[in-house]
């Protein structure tokens, strides 16, 4: 696996395919080869696809006790894309990936060919006390991606024993008190964008993901039926015909957006 240095990390990533570049950003505790498992051999037959692993997760070492909050998140997916020298680029995430991926769209939207989101909420509720209840470590996970099996499996090597603990603590704590992003920020975000949501997502309501995605300049909404927060796992054939299809119907205007950034380089 690469690695790139930036802002003031050694970010581990994967790399597939050929074509437009575009970032996919995994959700709290998981790493982009398995969130976006179901989805990559799809999607890298038209895209150049970047995995980045966020920091304190599977490759990208660090130690969250120095610190953990949302506002370092977006500045290693600035400092990633930079670093790769992405001038412009498709982006998705999931969940708290998802968030960082809003974030960014809002703050650069001219970076940005399309946006995709997944999982995500802007209210602080229900997201904290879900967070704070399936994020607590103390507590017994059934078998499943947030098991301690799963956990050490996925972090031990690289971020130490155990440090996967510190991690869920500092995510859940940076839920509850986060920045909420507002309707007037949601306005710049003005690229294409779609967002996709699992009916019975316990994190986000399908009426919150109907807010963002007509509070979003040029949002779409993709409601899974009888599905949960992982609805790319749970739902790949669904998810990747959504995803082809908002894809194909925005390239005109990706491929714009593409030139015109391109243009106002200095």
């Amino acid at each position: 696996m690469p690695k790139i240095a930036a802002n003031g990390l050694e970010i581990g990533y994967d790399v597939h395919g050929a074509g437009p570049p575009i970032v996919m950003l995994h959700g709290a505790g998981s790493a982009g080869r398995e969130d976006w498992a179901a989805q990559v051999p799809a999607f890298a037959r038209h895209f150049r696809i970047f995995l980045p692993d966020a920091r304190g997760h599977a490759t990208t070492a660090y130690d969250t006790r120095l610190g953990y909050d949302d506002e370092l998140l977006v500045d290693d997916l600035a400092g990633f894309v930079d670093a790769l020298g992405l001038e412009t680029f498709h982006l998705v995430g999931f969940s708290m990936g998802g968030m960082t991926a809003l974030t960014y769209a809002t703050r650069h939207p001219a970076r940005l060919r399309t946006l995709l989101v997944a999982g995500i909420t802007t209210e602080r509720e229900p997201r904290a006390s879900v967070a704070r209840r399936l994020m607590d470590p103390d507590r017994p996970q059934p078998i499943g991606p947030l098991s301690e099996a799963a956990m050490a499996r996925r972090h031990d090597a690289v971020q130490g024993e155990g440090a996967w603990r510190h991690l869920m603590r500092a995510i859940a704590d940076d839920v509850a008190s986060q920045a909420l992003i507002t309707p007037r920020q949601l306005r710049a975000a003005d690229m294409p964008a779609l967002v996709a949501i699992g009916d019975r997502d316990p994190f986000a309501p399908v009426g919150h993901a109907w807010s963002l995605a007509r509070q979003l300049p040029d949002g779409r909404l993709l409601v899974i039926p009888d599905c949960g927060h992982d609805l790319m796992v749970r739902r790949p054939g669904l998810f990747n015909e959504a995803a082809g299809a908002f894809y194909r119907t925005t390239e005109d205007t990706a491929r714009g957006r593409a030139e015109v950034a391109r243009r106002d380089l200095p």
